[in-house]
């Protein structure tokens, strides 16, 4: 698998044959994978851009998970995305299942991309819901959106392998504001899937610390929302489709999980 330095969105190879070198590779006993259909219904998951400036708006007691253990403290369900409420699979997309990206991420580190992922494809959108829980407003960042992301070169963060996506928050599911994702090489500002995932089950990493699981966090008050009950994400990576990464195409979700939610 080449794993030569990433130049930027434009000029990077696609990370759909990586993926697929990966499945490839991947002994059966460790890794599994299906194709996904698609999604539900309403909230819509169409919807506003970003001009690059601020946000955009658009008018368009739950059981234990085994996000953290050995050491740190386990999440409950609700934490998590418990729900897709609609996906719509772009160009090239649908490797994975939409089961695939509730409950907690499963994490490669820095230089393993997990194949825990739903492929969004060319301009995917995933509409995902937290219920009976919401995002609200607290110290810092508020939810973590993780990725499948992983370093072509090892301690080099600019040699990311990055298939980026935009992430827009709403509290009623038709009312969106937009984190503007716009940069088109590394750093990638506001977009999500530029930085590895290090939060596994089972690997004593907490989903939900912002400091050590890796992901990319989001900070409600940054686009001025307070409270948010549903997440949306739409592949921005711009990848061509091809032979190789014929369902491996776009965004590869893992998981979304709360940092501070309504219910503790």
């Amino acid at each position: 698998m080449d794993r030569s330095r990433n130049p930027g969105r434009g000029a990077r190879r696609a990370i759909g044959p990586v993926l697929a070198a990966l499945v490839a590779a991947c002994a059966p006993a460790s890794c599994s994978s299906s194709d996904a259909g698609g999604g539900g219904s309403a909230p819509d998951a169409g919807g506003g851009s970003s001009d690059g400036g601020g946000a955009t708006t658009d008018g368009g007691g739950a059981a234990l998970s085994d996000g953290a253990s050995d050491g740190a403290p386990a999440q409950p369900a609700d934490h998590f995305a418990t729900r897709v409420v609609s996906f719509t699979k772009g160009e090239c997309g649908g490797f994975g299942s939409e089961d695939q990206v509730l409950g907690p991420p499963d994490g490669g580190g820095d230089e393993n991309g997990s194949l825990d992922v739903l492929s969004l494809g060319d301009g995917g959108v995933i509409v995902l819901s937290f219920e009976p829980n919401a995002i609200v407003d607290g110290p810092g960042p508020d939810f973590i959106v993780f990725e499948n992301a992983f370093l072509q070169e090892a301690g080099d963060p600019a040699s990311v392998y990055a298939e980026v996506g935009e992430v827009s928050v709403s509290d009623d599911g038709a009312t969106w504001t937009t984190y503007p994702c716009t940069a088109t090489a590394y750093p990638y500002g506001a977009c999500a899937g530029w930085h590895p995932t290090y939060s596994a089950p089972g690997n004593g990493v907490s989903p939900a610390d912002p400091a050590t699981a890796g992901g990319d966090a989001f900070d409600l008050a940054t686009v001025g929302v307070a409270r948010a009950r549903y997440v949306r994400i739409r592949d921005a990576s711009g990848e061509a489709c091809t032979s190789q990464n014929v369902t491996k195409n776009g965004f590869d979700l893992d998981a979304v999980a709360i940092v501070h939610g309504e219910a503790p």
